[in-house]
């Protein structure tokens, strides 16, 4: 018998302060010129959304009750650390992943023109095919005000 599951994550980081010259992480690329996100590890939102969704549709809990901010071995983790690790983890439970959709919620970087490199970029992390989209809050919220950056991931899990 085959059982399917399907997860939903979110994460949201603020931008950290241009003097800290944090790097961007998204989507486990860089983008230069872009001030990063703050946080205990590297402030990927987009891997980190991706990362609740597939513990939590496995039932495996989430992002902070297995990689918390009070074990300093993941400080300034990046999001393909946890993307492996979360991987490992679904694979000895017996999942797989079917697929996954990532949309990113902000005013910048502007997604667009890298599209398709986050989209293989986390495809081949998680392996299986992720979509990537992304919107802006229309200047409501904190999001629209350029103070942070959200992300929301689904995906699909096999077990057979």
């Amino acid at each position: 018998m085959t059982i399917l599951r399907i997860g939903q994550g979110f994460d949201t980081h603020a931008f950290d302060s241009p003097e800290s010259q944090r790097p961007m992480w998204l989507c486990c690329l860089y983008w230069p010129d872009i001030t990063g996100l703050a946080g205990h590890s590297d402030g990927d939102v987009a891997a980190h959304a991706l990362c609740d969704a597939l513990l939590g549709a496995a039932g495996l809990g989430d992002l902070g009750s297995n990689f918390g901010v009070d074990r300093p071995e993941f400080k300034n983790a990046s999001g393909e650390t946890f993307l492996g690790a979360v991987r490992t983890m679904l694979s000895e439970d017996g999942w797989s992943v079917i697929n996954a959709t990532v949309s990113v919620i902000g005013n910048e970087p502007r997604m667009g023109p890298r599209y398709e490199e986050c989209r293989a970029r986390l495809s081949d992390l998680v392996g299986a095919p992720v979509a990537v989209s992304a919107t802006t809050t229309d200047h409501l919220g904190a999001l629209g005000r350029g103070e942070g950056l959200a992300a929301m991931a689904t995906v699909l899990l096999e077990r057979s």
